[in-house]
């Protein structure tokens, strides 16, 4: 039996609920991106007694922190360059440590400078890449990040590879040769030519070690930290869920694993041709590194080994990551991206306002194209809501006189309201239906927004400059005052939130008058907790709510309403 006082508590306690999601949000929702993070821990790859990539204790001397482009001029450099990236790998231990993306600016402003993804040690955020071999052998020299190597080419094209060299001294030869397609893929081929008096065993290993800023970070919308699917399996790990010194141990023969922010994503991509141990640690307070260990290669004298490894470092280019995931087989690599719980929505909206944008080519339209498309295929869900809900508004007048005449017996009440509704053939759950069906479809397009490198910085119209970001004409922007935060919100969040007053206007009023109230209130709600949402998605439903206005206002005409 439907109990009107408990409905009522539960629909109290629904809208409490959403002002404190509103009081979060200011933790929840993205923040404005940063130009640049401020960690000042870096690393040294070493060799342990453990034969692990591990991460040094800093010395002293290197306590000190200098600006990148100082530090980038203490030792030579292979200059890296195509048409996604530019910057070097340094020669002192091939390290991957300076790379700038070249189609990316970190802020709107015309004189922005190119996002920044590695930096090299000794600087503010360390972000690096190292790839080599370790020894069990006592005595055996192997290359490291102090090594000092050969360089055979000028600069690392996809037209030119790069060849590296190094000679132990006890007749074991280390050529690395180095390739970069024309996006943000490097390719590392490590041969070792063993012409010693005796067969030697190594080990190959890399590592990706990098000091986020926790601050930046900590989004709770998209994931950022530590990624990989190893073994076939998906495994997020947040900065936060390791404390300084500890690590989680995997075991696995391919994957791939590295550092995930919202937009950019560094990686190695292991060939599967045998069993790897990866690590995620938390070296200190600042650094985290990612690392893998492969198995003991025994060469034999006179012979030749070469181990393969891949290396992503760029932007998480949606269309790009399903191409690397088909062309080289790297298992579920366009889940660099956060996807969220609704996958099978969320990866399909993408390619959904992908095409439509090329077809028209602005984004915001192609929002609004991607709200009509979708009002249009709910229609036959929705018409049949709208049916049921114009034909409870007409019986208005009758339930007013059913509670005018047992208003003191809300049981009565609701029996004699019931009878009504089945004598007339309504349903009055069927207008909860397209809302549900709304609240998926709402989510994975909310996910599309904050995920889609695509999205950040496209422009609509007007003061609209990204869709991925919050409305910027803000009521403090009107009127300079020191308003809290949360009371800080644009035109669009406005116009939402009347379109949704509107179409609430035009459903038949709860019976009960607390109901009632709080209903009035989601509107009010509502604005202030979207506008802190991205703009895109704000706009999204402000045409969702219009389209339903005028689909409802057609269906009421039809019925007399």
């Amino acid at each position: 039996m439907y109990d009107e006082e408990n409905n009522t508590k539960g629909i109290i306690l629904a809208t409490i609920l959403c002002a404190l999601v509103i009081i979060a949000s200011r933790y929840i929702f993205p923040q404005p991106e940063q130009p640049a993070p401020a960690a000042k821990a870096q690393t040294n790859a070493v060799i342990s007694e453990k034969q692990e990539p591990i991460a040094a204790n800093t010395s002293s001397a290197e306590e000190e922190i200098y600006p990148v482009e100082q530090v980038l001029q203490q030792n030579p450099r292979i200059k890296i360059s195509n048409a996604a990236v530019k910057g070097s790998i340094r020669v002192e231990g091939a390290r991957f440590d300076d790379l700038m993306l070249d189609k990316y600016k970190q802020t709107l402003s015309p004189d922005s400078p190119d996002v920044e993804l590695l930096t090299p040690a000794q600087t503010e955020s360390p972000y690096f890449a190292e790839f080599g071999w370790l020894s069990t052998q006592a005595g055996v020299r192997v290359p490291n990040s102090k090594t000092i190597w050969q360089v055979k080419g000028k600069e690392l094209t996809p037209d030119s590879p790069i060849v590296l060299e190094w000679n132990n001294g006890q007749g074991l030869r280390f050529v690395r040769t180095i390739t970069l397609d024309k996006n943000y893929m490097f390719s590392i081929a490590d041969s070792v030519e063993n012409n010693s008096n005796k067969d030697i065993t190594l080990y190959p290993y890399g590592l990706i070690t990098h000091s986020p800023d926790q601050d930046a970070s900590s989004n709770a919308v998209v994931h950022q930290g530590i990624t990989g699917v190893l073994d076939n399996n998906l495994h997020e790990i947040k900065f936060s869920d390791l404390d300084p010194g500890e690590s989680e141990k995997f075991t696995t023969a391919n994957g791939w694993a590295g550092f995930s922010d919202r937009y950019w994503f560094s990686a190695f991509i292991l060939d599967g041709s045998e069993k790897n141990t990866v690590k995620a640690r938390r070296n200190n307070e600042k650094s985290y590194q990612v690392d893998y260990l492969g198995e003991a290669t025994k060469i034999a004298q006179g012979a030749v080994t070469t181990k393969n490894i891949k290396f992503f470092a760029g932007a998480k280019e949606i269309k790009l990551l399903d191409d690397y995931k088909n062309h080289y087989n790297i298992p579920k690599f366009d889940l660099a991206v956060d996807f969220g719980w609704y996958y099978f929505l969320t990866k399909p909206f993408f390619y959904i306002l992908d095409f439509l944008y090329n077809l028209i080519g602005n984004m915001g339209w192609a929002i609004l194209l991607f709200a009509a498309l979708l009002r249009i295929a709910m229609y036959p869900i929705a018409g049949k809501s709208y049916e049921s809900m114009s034909k409870m508004k007409k019986l208005q007048p009758k339930i007013q006189t059913l509670q005018e005449r047992y208003g003191d017996d809300k049981m009565k009440l609701q029996q004699e309201t019931m009878a009504l509704y089945r004598k007339e053939k309504i349903n009055p759950a069927a207008g909860c239906l397209p809302l549900l069906i709304q609240i998926p479809v709402f989510f994975s397009l909310y996910k599309v927004l904050n995920i889609a490198i695509e999205i950040r910085h496209a422009p609509f119209i007007g003061w609209i400059k990204d869709l991925s970001a919050p409305d910027p004409l803000t009521i403090s922007v009107w009127s300079h005052l020191p308003i809290p935060s949360l009371l800080n919100i644009g035109v669009w969040p406005i116009i939402m939130g009347l379109t949704m007053y509107i179409q609430q206007k035009l459903n038949p009023a709860p019976m009960n008058k607390d109901q009632a109230r709080v209903f009035t209130w989601l509107p009010i709600i509502f604005t202030f907790m979207l506008g802190h949402f991205a703009s895109g998605l704000v706009i999204y439903w402000t045409l969702t709510n219009i389209l339903s206005i005028i689909q409802q206002k057609l269906i009421m005409k039809k019925y007399g309403v």
